[in-house]
């Protein structure tokens, strides 16, 4: 299923996350040095693995991890001798990741939910509120795919953690909103109208099976999707929407409670 777009309005417009969208495209083709050809866009994997977040620098304090022969290794580790180079700070690297991509799909897809979802957010709190939010959203995810793989040596990078967050956030001030999704079966595709909890609904428990299904067969050396990042940023949006949300869009509030 791809969400084309809610039915929810916004009162002004979503300054903020029009600023994140241009923040993560600038990012990816001016600091990535994105490049597109015809078999999808390829990125500076050394700055990935730079400025991406990885858990086993978060899981030890001071240990840095360098690209060397296509080859993420990090200090510390087993058969591995010497010093990593300059780093940035790790800490940093939390924040930085979420600004990051792996190729176009990954980018257009994370943006396309920031969009439909993040405005309605952002309308329901106001700027800053939700400029704490999302960042918050994305801690929450990097500490859960921590938690999973806390030694793992592949560096996690995307939005993907705070627009969950976003569409936890979404579920639980607007379960009754109606969004236009594409939908595939095989072949062929069609377009529905389908209550938001049904479509973020479905999107949670596909990344908690997903999710459970890395778990019994780990990947350790190779990249993949941070499911369980997924999970913890879309928990958090559930857990602290209340905190921030006090202005949910009053056509909504007529037709429907607000949860």
């Amino acid at each position: 299923m791809l969400p084309l777009k809610d039915n929810i309005p916004t009162r002004r417009f979503p300054v903020v996350t029009v600023a994140f969208i241009a923040i993560n495209v600038l990012v990816f083709f001016l600091f990535q040095e994105a490049r597109l050809s015809l078999s999808g866009a390829s990125v500076d994997d050394t700055k990935v693995v730079e400025w991406g977040v990885i858990p086993y620098e978060l899981t030890h304090p001071g240990k840095h991890c360098e690209l060397v022969a296509g080859q993420v290794l990090c200090e510390g580790q087993p058969g591995v001798v010497g010093e990593a180079g300059d780093q940035p700070s790790t800490w940093l690297t939390i924040f930085s990741a979420m600004f990051m991509h792996g190729g176009l799909l990954h980018l257009l897809g994370n943006m396309l939910f920031l969009w439909i979802f993040g405005n309605n957010v952002e309308d329901s709190m106001g700027r800053v509120k939700f400029v704490l939010f999302y960042l918050l959203g994305g801690v929450a995810a990097v500490l859960a795919q921590t938690l999973i793989d806390p030694g793992a040596a592949v560096p996690t990078i995307g939005a993907s953690g705070a627009v969950a967050a976003v569409l936890g956030g979404y579920a639980l001030l607007y379960p009754h909103a109606r969004v236009v999704t594409l939908v595939f079966i095989i072949i062929f595709f069609t377009v529905v109208e389908l209550p938001a909890l049904v479509v973020l609904g479905l999107w949670f428990v596909l990344q908690v099976l997903y999710g459970a299904a890395d778990l019994a067969q780990p990947v350790a050396t190779e990249g993949g999707v941070a499911y369980f990042a997924h999970i913890g940023g879309f928990l958090f949006g559930l857990l602290a929407i209340k905190l921030f949300a006090d202005r949910a869009q009053e056509a909504y509030r007529r037709r429907f409670p607000v949860y």
